[in-house]
């Protein structure tokens, strides 16, 4: 199966044969320190009449504006650099592009929607492939930034390694607003556009299962990054992730409960709006019951009646052993209500939601010893081509989440090589033999589509690398 590593083999064989000393360095736009902010509560689902040929229309022209590879900003404030850059890009104008979302970079080295319409624009007119990026990004969402950042870096290194050799990848850029009636809007848009041949997305559970149908439908390969129910496994022939599903979370979380601190008795919190909670939920309390423990008592932190001091007040009359917060972001207020409620006399444990820098900023002592389940630690392989390429690019630490869409974009582009198409990419990814290389190692499916690795357990311990005064500290 052929791969990004074992294709950088055959260019630079290539190269030798004919005498020609060459290098591909990645390209560094510079460095600036990554910004922490909180991912604002996902919006009501907006829905859209299609019985009156007006409405259509409206419907039609949002969801036009919600896609970009270059012309157009979907985050706000973007600076005069960076719109005369977009503006030098709707004209064709490539090299004035380039060179005015350069110095957009060295402005803010951080802005990875600039990075990537940078890397179209090198690009050109040149014929390329186009793959879509689905982000939540509106409202300047962290972790939406954090899906652009690995999905630039690993597009960046795919066209540097096929320079002049094949066929380059062009990103475009859509953004959902984490709401599933516009996801599915986004997702019909991208099927009818042919030259979408595969897609990155969407980030919270039930946005993506909301959207999957329609991939399914429409036969247009998706490859979720964040999304972690186990309601996507095996879905459809469509739909695959390189984010393990809550079922790996779910039991590194219980036997780290049974094993690690022996205890057998859990309160379960979980946010019953939110797909992704719900599965770990239930994966969790299989696991612990598989492993003899209990889960006690079940809370609901979107009940309008949660009261976190009492009900924490309640589990250690009962001699609860663990607190288990199967939180989503929705609900990362109400979870740190519960933290503080603990008050450090009951070890407590979460899922990935809560690896998150509004935990570490207002968590602060109360969310101290707080261990979470992640797909991936940068501290788990710290010397690695993909955190160095990462730091220099970003100028700091990147998220499991940037390097789960590496991952996502990776596999993609691998699979393009073999088979540039819809269903060629599909199958490609199917096989038993593919894999590529990734930011984690190397990504291959398991005929449900998802990914088989395991969590990683990590804790918010003391420290200096966010500069919160709290990090994430994988647990060895």
């Amino acid at each position: 199966m052929r791969t990004i590593k074992n294709y950088k083999f055959e260019i630079l064989l290539f190269l030798t044969t004919f005498g020609i000393l060459g290098v591909f360095f990645l390209s560094i736009a510079g460095v600036l320190t990554p910004k922490s902010s909180s991912v604002s509560t996902k919006p009501t689902a907006k829905t859209a009449s299609a019985d009156t040929q007006s409405t259509s229309v409206v419907a039609k022209t949002s969801i036009s504006d919600r896609l970009s590879g270059g012309t157009q900003s979907l985050l706000p404030n973007a600076s005069d650099l960076k719109m005369q850059g977009m503006a030098a890009y709707a004209k064709g104008d490539y090299a004035q592009a380039i060179a005015n979302l350069e110095a957009a970079l060295d402005e803010n080295r951080n802005d990875p929607e600039a990075f990537i319409y940078l890397n179209n624009a090198r690009i050109g007119n040149q014929t390329a492939h186009t793959l879509a990026v689905i982000a939540p990004i509106g409202n300047t969402s962290e972790i939406g930034l954090e899906i652009l950042r690995g999905a630039g870096h690993a597009q960046q290194v795919m066209n540097q390694v096929s320079d002049g050799q094949g066929t380059p990848i062009k990103l475009l850029i859509a953004n959902d607003d984490n709401d599933p009636s516009i996801a599915k809007s986004v997702a019909a848009e991208l099927v009818n556009r042919s030259e979408v041949l595969g897609v990155l997305g969407h980030y919270s559970s039930g946005v993506t299962l909301a959207a999957a149908p329609v991939y399914d439908q429409g036969k247009l390969p998706m490859v979720s990054a964040i999304s972690t129910s186990v309601e996507l496994s095996g879905f459809s022939p469509y739909i695959f992730r390189t984010v393990p599903s809550d079922s790996f979370a779910a039991a590194a979380l219980a036997r780290y409960m049974i094993d690690d601190l022996n205890a057998e008795k859990a309160i379960l919190y979980y946010d019953s709006n939110s797909a992704y909670s719900l599965s770990l939920k239930s994966e969790f309390a299989t696991s612990v019951f598989s492993d003899g423990g209990e889960v006690m008592t079940e809370y609901d932190l979107a009940d309008t009646a949660f009261n976190a001091e009492q009900q924490i007040a309640l589990a250690k009359e009962q001699g609860a052993d663990v607190i288990m917060l199967a939180s989503s972001t929705d609900t990362l207020e109400p979870s740190l209500a519960v933290m503080t409620a603990i008050n450090q006399e009951i070890p407590f444990i979460g899922g990935d939601d809560l690896y998150h820098p509004q935990v570490l900023k207002e968590g602060g002592v109360d969310a101290e010893g707080l261990v979470v389940a992640v797909p991936w630690h940068i501290l788990s392989d710290p010397n690695s081509d993909f955190v160095t390429e990462a730091r220099q690019i970003w100028g700091g630490d990147v998220s499991w989440r940037s390097a789960m869409a590496y991952d996502a974009i990776a596999s993609l582009g691998a699979a393009l090589l073999e088979s540039p198409s819809r269903e060629g990419l599909r199958n490609t990814l199917h096989q038993g033999d593919f894999y590529a290389d990734g930011a984690t190692g190397e990504v291959h499916f398991l005929p449900s589509g998802d990914r088989n690795r395991a969590a990683q357990l990590v804790q918010i311990q003391v420290g200096n690398r966010s500069g919160i005064g709290f990090d994430f500290i994988p647990i060895e």
